[in-house]
């Protein structure tokens, strides 16, 4: 399928656009509806069974070099379990370890003088 990804000099954020007849297609910003749109160039995207997901999400070479105690590892970590969990989940894996990250370090040393765990919300 023709997807086409275009980034808003307005914005700055990213829109894809399924473009069928790209003579008569004028691109249009999905966020804040800007049409001063640059092309980009995209990754090839393909569709993965479920079962190909979840044997990929199983591989114990996904997790080699982890270090639990490094958010920026776990962060790299969650972002590539993202992209291979279901599409139509309407989860948003990037933003969501995105707001992780800035919590954490927003919060990093504020009242939080206990041992290992001590600083976990429940």
């Amino acid at each position: 399928m023709p997807i086409y990804e275009y980034r808003c000099s307005a914005c700055g954020k990213i829109s894809s656009h399924l473009v069928l007849n790209r003579d008569s297609f004028i691109p249009v910003c999905m966020h804040c509806g800007g049409t001063d749109m640059k092309k980009l160039v995209s990754r090839v995207n393909m569709r993965l069974s479920e079962e190909t997901r979840m044997e990929r999400l199983a591989d114990p070479a996904l997790f080699g070099g982890i270090d639990e105690n490094d958010p920026k590892s776990v962060a790299k970590i969650m972002k590539k379990m993202g992209g291979l969990m279901d599409d139509d989940s309407g989860v948003d894996m990037d933003q969501m370890v995105e707001e992780a990250m800035e919590e954490a370090e927003s919060s990093s040393g504020e009242g939080c003088s206990g041992g290992e765990g001590a600083c976990l919300e429940s």
